[in-house]
């Protein structure tokens, strides 16, 4: 653990210890991924001012996401097959994040379903939604995070057509993975992860098995998705998908100034500037690259929120300094719970709390509320 000092080595950890098929599907984004890379690399291009001799005791990193404290402004994203990385992986990330006092959202296409997480940890987490054309079944999933009292419902905007990930194609991804004879070489060079996933009964998405209509297993991702996602999803069905949760909505998948004034108008609490991690339209803007735009045009109407190519605690006060209120990490997360489980996602946090705390100091600031543009070199 202590040879650990980035998210990069917990990602190189990871690596060596997930099957490939499951670690690729964090880890890749759509066509040629240049917006996967972009996402990262824009970050690299924002530069802070360095201050000197003013008072950095006392300083604190606390703030709030949609009027609910947190010890950072940092959430866990929702991400798909988390359960895949490492056995009952939303449990355990949701028990981390509860932990260290950040949101935990958890993904429809979850291993772990709404009820698992909601049996293993005391405080409410956030439920991510997608609409799919069986609309009894998105009204049931709405109802079943209302019965298990989450806090804030985060519907995906941008995921209406599955974005072509190359790698996830190739290595033929599947939960349970097929036992071909690649994976079972595989699977063969993996055995921390195989002694988990036997000691589980959660190895396929558990919100949809035996809660859709017809669907009694389910092992292919691309084949439910091709079938289910509803391309005809518009602005319209917001107003009913909030009526039915009733409570604190966010809308993820914000990449366009125009599209962010069309959510500030729908009455939701907050939106997600993300390009879904480069998974979808290859050759879109980078989150971070847009952020500042949208920002400024709604955030006194909407509370802005991002996700996309954050890596360290400095991308997320850059993205603080650029107008977002709160940042979402789904990868940082995801390697550290397929190096170490829930020591590991811990760790994820830890890593960007410190990077967090020092940059703060070192930029001449107390409190994480009062990182603005001035902070930055223009």
């Amino acid at each position: 653990m202590s040879e650990i000092l980035t998210i990069a080595d917990l990602k190189d950890l990871a690596r060596r210890r997930v099957p490939k098929m499951f670690f690729d599907y964090a880890d890749s984004g759509a066509w040629t991924e240049s917006t996967y890379r972009a996402n990262e690399e824009d970050f690299s291009k924002i530069k802070f001012r360095q201050r000197v001799l003013v008072d950095m005791s006392n300083r604190s990193l606390e703030s709030t996401m949609i009027g609910e404290k947190v010890s950072m402004p940092v959430a866990l994203a929702p991400t798909g097959l988390t359960g895949m990385q490492h056995a009952d992986g939303e449990m355990l990330a949701a028990q981390a994040a509860e932990a260290f006092g950040v949101p935990f959202t958890l993904s429809t296409m979850s291993i772990c379903s709404i009820e698992d997480v909601a049996s293993v940890t005391k405080k409410p987490f956030w439920f991510q939604l997608y609409v799919l054309r069986d609309k009894d079944f998105v009204l049931n999933l709405i109802d079943r995070a209302k019965a298990a009292k989450c806090s804030a419902l985060v519907l995906t905007l941008d995921l209406q057509i599955l974005g072509q990930r190359h790698k996830d194609i190739r290595n033929g991804l599947s939960a349970p993975p097929k036992m071909t004879l690649a994976n079972i070489v595989d699977l063969a060079l993996k055995p921390r992860w195989c002694l988990g996933i036997a000691g589980t009964k959660r190895r396929t998405f558990r919100n949809i098995v035996g809660h859709a209509k017809g669907v009694g297993d389910v092992s292919s991702l691309s084949s439910w998705t091709t079938e289910q996602f509803d391309p005809q999803l518009s602005w319209k069905d917001v107003a009913w998908i909030k009526e039915r949760w009733g409570g604190k909505l966010i809308l993820k998948g914000i990449l366009d100034k125009e599209d962010a004034l069309m959510a500030a108008e729908t009455g939701a609490d907050a939106i997600v500037v993300s390009n879904h991690g480069g998974r979808q339209l290859d050759g879109a803007a980078s989150s971070i690259s847009v952020l500042e735009e949208i920002a400024d045009a709604v955030g006194d109407r909407i509370e802005v929120h991002v996700d996309g190519g954050i890596r360290s605690g400095q991308d997320v006060l850059k993205a603080l300094c650029l107008g977002a209120k709160g940042t979402y990490i789904g990868r940082p997360f995801l390697y550290g719970l397929g190096a170490m489980g829930k020591d590991g996602v811990t760790k994820a946090l830890e890593i960007i709390r410190k990077e967090m705390d020092i940059t703060l100091a070192l930029c001449g600031k107390r409190l994480v509320t009062d990182m603005g543009k001035d902070q930055l070199r223009r």
